[in-house]
């Protein structure tokens, strides 16, 4: 499964995280920075010490493959 990651500087000089789960492809980088620059403008979304999200960290597109393993 892809994620795609997109990492943001806080108010309170911490990281923080959103993770969108299987994001449509190929991921253009110009509409990730669009919408990370319109995630910081509407400031909706807080830290866990309630500090707004003020600058773009790192963006990256994760591909994870899970093999469950049968423990019978």
């Amino acid at each position: 499964m892809k994620t795609l990651e997109l990492s943001f500087l806080t108010g309170g000089g911490k990281t923080a995280t959103i993770v969108i789960d299987q994001p449509k492809e190929p991921v253009d980088p110009s509409q990730v920075k669009t919408a990370m620059e319109n995630i910081i403008g509407a400031g909706v979304f807080l830290d866990s010490g309630g500090n707004s999200y003020t600058a773009m960290k790192s963006a990256r597109l994760v591909d994870r493959t899970v093999t469950e393993i049968s423990l019978d």
